[in-house]
């Protein structure tokens, strides 16, 4: 497979691909195979070896090539590998590009070149410092640097040591978990969660740290703890970012890449921030108090991107970990986003008084396994329920609900053999009967 989307992506048209993975064992094998079919059609190759997600998508641009291929199973277990697909505006690929790469494997359409035009393969070994260069230019070193403050990074064992780098670089004091790459991630599953963040929490509670941020195997995640140990979740940490974004558009702050000054709005008289159909209403009444507004999307960062990318739009983020500031590249950047609220932090007070001042809401998460062969067909059943017992449910991406006093929504994994349930209220036995109901619809439909 691997090698057949290096074929498809050469015979897509890409002259020259940014080629990089994470520290899974498999990560080797599959770049390597990628790397072959890419130059047996005659394309070239920069070999960046272990990197960042971030970091290879935005150095599709930066070494002028035409794609960027992240192998990585980004947050999932180490049984798991994957390709990720960038384009050179920093972006996933999208939908119809994806589906073209596709089509060319399923019909193997591959031309190999001659013998002697086959495409080179050179590494990059300066991607990381590039990244990090890129980033402590985006923030405001001066407020870091006055402020001091000390960070845990939780680095999982990934690809995230860019964050380390960059916090130091910017005059933080850093202490390190699990930082020596390991793509078996013997310290935490990759996906960082309160549970799995259970060691980082513990160190910052128990030192003078400021805050503590972890990632998951490819760094496109980032989420974080409190001094005192608290874990932010990804609404109210979403909703943190929102309001810095849009605060600096008011300020006029040009120099943190939120957007400021942009006054070709399309959506309305104050700014919007992107976010996919699970997001937490508590992000949406944080920013009406602002004037600015939230528009929804699919699930998936990619979706998040093409609507940041908009005039209107200065941030975007997904629950899960993933932040989008356009102005400085429409892919999840984990180290920007670990900058970023460092700076938070320093420029407003600690972090727990900023996630105290965004509402919380109950919201309630979970998954219910199927089969990956069955899990169209269960949402097929699914909707087809929901659309017979309520009006309007919206089906942009699964099939969400809105209640009026609360929401949920039901949709498929798209990297996992998962059916995953959400619903949120204003009051606990609500949004525990909204869930209890979501889920007899899966339980149903299996």
């Amino acid at each position: 497979m691997a090698l057949d989307i290096g074929r498809a992506l050469a015979v897509d048209g890409a002259d020259r691909v940014v080629v990089g993975r994470d520290p899974r064992p498999t990560g080797e094998l599959l770049a390597d195979a990628c790397a072959t079919g890419l130059r047996e059609c005659g394309t070239d190759v920069v070999d960046l070896g272990v990197a960042s997600t971030p970091t290879i998508a935005r150095s599709v641009d930066w070494r002028d090539a035409d794609a960027g291929v992240a192998i990585t199973a980004s947050h999932n277990p180490p049984t798991d590998n994957g390709i990720k697909l960038w384009a050179p505006s920093g972006m996933a690929f999208d939908e119809s590009r994806r589906e073209r790469v596709a089509t060319l494997v399923e019909a193997n359409a591959f031309a190999p070149a001659e013998w002697d035009e086959t495409g080179a393969r050179r590494a990059w070994d300066r991607a990381t410092d590039r990244h990090v260069g890129a980033v402590t230019e985006a923030i405001d070193a001066d407020v870091i640097a006055e402020a001091a403050p000390s960070v845990v990074v939780d680095v999982g064992n990934g690809a995230g040591g860019a964050t380390v780098a960059a916090l130091r670089a910017l005059g933080c004091h850093v202490e390190t978990l699990n930082e020596a790459p390991d793509g078996r991630f013997p310290a935490r599953p990759s996906e960082p969660t309160a549970e799995n963040c259970g060691t980082l929490r513990a160190v910052v509670a128990n030192t003078d740290a400021d805050l503590g941020v972890a990632h998951d195997g490819d760094a496109d995640r980032m989420l974080a703890v409190t001094a005192d140990g608290a874990f932010v979740s990804g609404d109210v940490l979403l909703a943190i970012f929102a309001l810095e974004a849009v605060r600096a558009v008011e300020e006029g702050n040009t120099a943190n890449g939120a957007g400021a000054g942009d006054d070709d709005r399309t959506d309305g008289d104050g700014p919007a921030v992107a976010a996919p159909l699970n997001t937490s209403l508590a992000v949406e009444d944080a920013l009406a108090e602002v004037g600015a507004s939230l528009r929804r999307t699919r699930v998936g960062d990619v979706y998040v991107a093409e609507r940041a990318r908009a005039d209107d739009c200065v941030f975007g983020g997904e629950p899960s970990g993933a932040w989008i500031w356009p102005e400085e590249t429409l892919c999840p950047d984990g180290t920007l986003a670990a900058c970023r609220l460092v700076e938070a932090v320093a420029r407003r007070g600690p972090l727990s008084s900023l996630a105290d001042a965004v509402d919380s809401y109950p919201i309630q998460r979970g998954s219910i396994e199927v089969d990956d062969d069955a899990k169209a067909a269960v949402m097929e059943r699914v909707r087809a329920r929901v659309e017979s017992e309520y009006d309007d449910p919206t089906t942009l991406d699964g099939v969400r609900v809105d209640s009026g006093d609360g929401w949920f929504l039901i949709r498929a994994s798209g990297t996992q053999p998962l059916v995953r349930v959400t619903a949120e209220a204003r009051d606990d036995s609500r949004a525990a009967a909204l869930f209890e109901r979501a889920r007899s619809l899966v339980e149903g439909a299996r």
